[in-house]
């Protein structure tokens, strides 16, 4: 019986010997990227993170489609982070106001929303751009090299973009400065005299967003602009081209005043202007700046699932 048993293991380690022997599977990335990587794999981590269609794909080509490990490798990395929400519109935040012995800065810090513009990091992160701003007096590509890498760890922290948008910055004998709505707008004001009456100015700038200080200061090509603008108007209300140009010519001796501060009817006394305000109580301006948060930022929803896939199919 033990010879029998050998004689049948040695056939069968024999016969083993000349079969073909199974080579172990390799999934080669280009079959990871078919199988795996699929539209609806990318869609579901994009709901599941809000990143980007091509971070998506890129996360999951490197995971060869685990979604899980993706989110995992996502959540881990803070840069990814940030450049993801460095595509969101920042058009909510503050505007911080400093001010020294030699006058004041003005710097806008840009978040998406306005819950996270009331928050402590964002407001804290905001105060260090100021006070560095009055300090050095960078420019804003300064300051925005400086804060880089604090910016990106806040946006990892808080999950909305931040930008550093702007710096301005007000030079005169005496600065008054007034911030409104919670830091919605700011407003410096240069001049000299009663300190009151320089707050009082500050909040007709903030109300009234003069373009100019005097009338004499509007550019030739605005007024110019606006007049051409004028007589359309008119000619389009039926009125003759002769005709049109007369009453244009009225409105154009009132237009200059209404944009520029010292021609403005001062919104605490209507029936005076600012310049006669200022010339009863002894004061004067010299310059001004008024910033409202997130002014002349276009907002745009970004484009949807659909425009995503075909952007990235056209991209392969």
């Amino acid at each position: 019986m033990k010879f029998t048993a050998t004689i049948l293991l040695l056939a069968a380690a024999t016969s083993n010997a000349f079969m073909p022997q199974a080579t172990p599977f390799m999934r080669t990335n280009t079959v990871a990227l078919n199988a795996e990587v699929t539209v609806a794999s990318i869609k579901e981590l994009r709901g599941l993170t809000g990143a980007g269609m091509m971070d998506c794909k890129k996360a999951l080509i490197e995971t060869e489609g685990d979604v899980e490990a993706a989110i995992e490798n996502m959540r881990t990395s803070g840069q990814l982070k940030a450049a993801k929400k460095a595509a969101k519109v920042a058009a909510e935040g503050q505007i911080i106001i400093k001010s020294d012995d030699d006058g004041a800065v003005l710097v806008e810090v840009n978040c998406q929303t306005d819950f996270v513009a009331k928050d402590g990091s964002f407001l804290a992160f905001a105060g260090k751009v100021a006070d560095a701003a009055i300090a050095d007096k960078p420019t804003i590509e300064e300051l925005k090299e400086k804060f880089e890498e604090d910016r990106v760890a806040l946006v990892a922290k808080i999950g909305e973009n931040i930008e550093v948008r702007r710096v301005q910055y007000v030079e005169g004998e005496k600065c008054s400065t007034y911030i409104h709505n919670g830091g919605k707008i700011g407003v410096v004001v240069a001049g000299s005299g009663d300190d009151q009456v320089l707050k009082n100015m500050c909040m007709h700038v903030c109300a009234s967003a003069p373009q100019f200080l005097s009338p004499s200061d509007v550019a030739d090509e605005v007024i110019e602009k606006e007049r051409k603008i004028q007589i359309e108007v008119a000619m389009n209300e039926g009125k003759p081209e002769d005709i049109a140009e007369k009453m244009v010519a009225g409105r154009m001796r009132k237009f200059a005043g209404e944009i520029a501060l010292k021609g403005q009817p001062f919104v605490m006394e209507p029936k005076k202007s600012v310049e006669e305000v200022l010339k009863e109580k002894k004061s004067d301006i010299t310059s001004f700046i008024r910033l409202e948060v997130g002014e002349g930022i276009v907002k745009d929803d970004g484009p949807s699932f659909a425009e995503e896939v075909a952007a990235m199919a056209g991209g392969n």
